[in-house]
């Protein structure tokens, strides 16, 4: 391999691999470098390498780090090494990419070199792209929730798995939440594996409803979501190990069920993952070992059917589902008093925008929960932007400002109609 300037070769898995710009600042608060990844990944890479294992991969590429803007890309760079592997998928759009698959830790590292700090891998295996192996059950917390709501969610969920005879394997996400993970067998089709993941998070928010919820808007919420959605067709999450894109570089660390009511997500970084991995090893080893059955879980799902409790939304970009009841938000159907604030590319500036509008409307600023405020990611084509959204329903009639020019006022989709 030819050595191009600024680059390092790295034995890696009997190839050699080259890490361009090793001293490249990745996370400029805590000074690591894009080579000090690279290292944390061979650190824990038995690991790492588990959870993505023979399965397609999006890449999300950080180019300039993690102050810099990212972008997805599903199918692999049209120049990659021969050792680099593919499969193809296709997704509801009807659209086809050849994605990356990593089987040993030289593509793995290939991929960090591209600027990927986490790995995104599908619940699908490349010999076997129709039946997922893994249910996810991702906790999100809503607004004014704090970390300690979402451990307490984790144990519910894992009181509902219990009773429903499948195991869990905790993590954090790196984030703000908690995953679990449930391998189950290769036996059933995506729209079986999300509506177990339905029937599961209407279970947990039955028995805990001022903890946990399965509302999909995000202004019927309140605590912690448990997103079924995310296992759709076409949804990935951030594997075991996974280093998050956060100012000092959490990790989505796997965890002992024992340990998950007092961890913390910064109790796990690249700079302190290495020392607790060799310590106690890889906590997820033993996955592969459990696979699970989803009838109960899918005979929950009838029953909740008979009952009347039909489906629940998709994501927006999926076409309409049988059975799948409207998709028109609760603010749109007049239920709601919702008004946007910003719509910018960066979270800041759409924060910013924010400040600004509680500077404009004091009276109004007063009356607003946590809750009240809600800031949504949203997909674009290759990166996500984000949108705020202010719910009125605790001001007075006679005191909510009307609706405004959004500032910012970003469209994600401009570039694409100027250049058609």
């Amino acid at each position: 391999m030819a050595k191009r300037a600024n680059a390092e070769i790295l034995e890696v898995a009997g190839r050699e691999v080259q890490v361009s710009n090793p001293e490249k600042v990745y996370f400029p608060k805590a000074g690591i470098t894009k080579l000090e990844l690279v290292r944390y990944y061979l650190a824990v890479g038995e690991g790492a390498l588990r959870g993505i294992h023979n399965r397609p991969i999006v890449l999300k590429r950080y180019v300039h780090g993690v102050e810099g803007e990212f972008f997805f890309q599903k199918r692999a760079p049209d120049k990659h090494p021969d050792w680099v592997k593919t499969v193809r998928l296709s997704f509801p759009s009807g659209r086809t990419a050849d994605e990356v698959v990593a089987t040993d830790l030289a593509q793995l590292v290939w991929m960090v070199n591209l600027g990927c700090i986490d790995l995104n891998p599908h619940p699908v295996r490349a010999d076997d792209l129709d039946h997922p192996d893994e249910l996810r059950v991702d906790l999100d917390p809503g607004p004014g929730v704090g970390f300690d709501g979402v451990r307490e969610a984790a144990v519910l969920v894992r009181q509902v798995l219990d009773d429903f005879k499948l195991v869990g394997w905790p993590k954090t996400s790196g984030s703000r939440g908690i995953h679990v993970y449930v391998r189950i067998e290769r036996r059933w089709g995506f729209d079986d594996v999300r509506r177990a993941a339905l029937a599961l998070a209407r279970d947990a928010e039955r028995r805990a409803p001022g903890l946990v919820t399965s509302k999909w808007w995000k202004e019927e919420r309140h605590g912690v979501f448990i997103d079924y959605n995310q296992n759709a067709k076409d949804r990935t999450v951030a594997s075991a190990y996974s280093v998050r894109p956060t100012p000092e570089g959490c990790v989505s660390a796997p965890l002992r069920w024992e340990e998950v009511p007092r961890c913390e997500l910064r109790d796990f970084t690249l700079r302190t993952m290495p020392a607790r991995y060799a310590q106690v090893g890889d906590l997820a080893a033993g996955m592969d070992q459990a696979p699970g059955s989803l009838e109960p879980l899918l005979e929950l799902a009838s029953r909740h059917e008979a009952e009347g409790l039909g489906d629940a939304p998709w994501p927006p970009h999926y076409k309409k589902q049988r059975g799948e009841p409207t998709r028109v938000q609760p603010s749109k159907r007049k239920e709601m008093p919702l008004v946007v604030v910003a719509k910018a590319a960066k979270k800041a500036d759409a924060l910013a925008g924010l400040a600004r509008w509680h500077e404009r409307h004091p009276r109004a600023s007063a009356h607003l929960t946590e809750e009240d405020v809600l800031v949504d990611a949203m997909r674009g084509r290759f990166t996500t932007w984000t949108r705020i959204r202010v719910n009125l329903r605790h001001v007075p009639r006679d005191e909510r400002p009307p609706a405004e020019t959004h500032a910012p006022d970003y469209d994600p989709w401009e570039n694409m109609r100027s250049s058609s």
